[in-house]
């Protein structure tokens, strides 16, 4: 369902191009959790960034759901976005001036979903969480992982193809970290969305089931962990 072939990308400076990613070229299947493993400068969010088309590749092709989206228009890359693609940030991103149940209907109102399908929607996704005596709180409210908690509730209320989970837990202690990659576990096995986590650390990349891995922009893992427990 995510097809990434050949894969190249640099940013230029005047008239120098400074490579960053190198004929990158993989494949994740509908249902599967994959985590994106590189440190600082291995071009794992510039990668990112194209599989989200958020950027345009040199050269190659990103398939999301058989749709090539490096050929899409900016606008019909952001209609593509809303509908198939989830995401969920190191730092949140949540809205403070709205509620919880709020921050998780949001992306249905840009679709025009009726107010009482999107609160029905809304509040089982965070009883789905953990949340569903929070609804009506506050971001400012909630610790630091019930915030990470909405903000995955939110990722997935479109229902999309693809969540793309960029450093989820680089904000959060050791053991609200386990508990997010738990609950990112369940959802994929429950709910059969596809996940793709990017991160630095490798204890978060060993929860995946299968880890690709960047280094100096070229891919130099792709594979099951052995001895993987999920």
């Amino acid at each position: 369902m995510l097809a990434v072939n050949q894969l190249s990308h640099s940013f230029k400076n005047g008239v120098e191009a400074t490579p960053v990613l190198n004929e990158i070229d993989f494949h994740i299947a509908k249902g599967e959790m994959v985590a994106l493993l590189g440190s600082s400068g291995s071009g794992k969010s510039t990668l990112l960034n194209l599989m989200a088309g958020l950027m345009k590749p040199t050269t190659g092709s990103i398939l999301i759901d058989g749709s090539p989206i490096e050929k899409m228009s900016e606008n019909q890359l952001a209609e593509f976005r809303r509908s198939h693609i989830g995401f969920i940030f190191q730092s949140y991103e949540l809205i403070p001036h709205l509620t919880v149940r709020e921050n998780v209907e949001l992306p249905l109102v840009f679709q025009a979903v009726k107010p009482k399908e999107r609160r029905d929607k809304a509040v089982s996704l965070l009883t789905k969480v953990g949340l569903g005596e929070k609804t009506e709180m506050f971001p400012s409210q909630l610790s630091g992982g019930q915030q990470q908690r909405v903000s995955i509730a939110r990722s997935l209320v479109t229902e999309p193809a693809i969540v793309f989970a960029d450093e989820p837990t680089g904000n959060l202690d050791t053991k609200t970290e386990k508990e997010i990659i738990d609950l990112l576990i369940e959802l994929n096995g429950t709910l059969g969305i596809t996940f793709v986590i990017v991160t630095h650390e490798l204890e978060v990349a060993r929860r995946a089931r299968r880890v690709i891995q960047l280094r100096d922009g070229r891919l130099v893992e792709d594979g099951a962990w052995a001895g993987e427990t999920g």
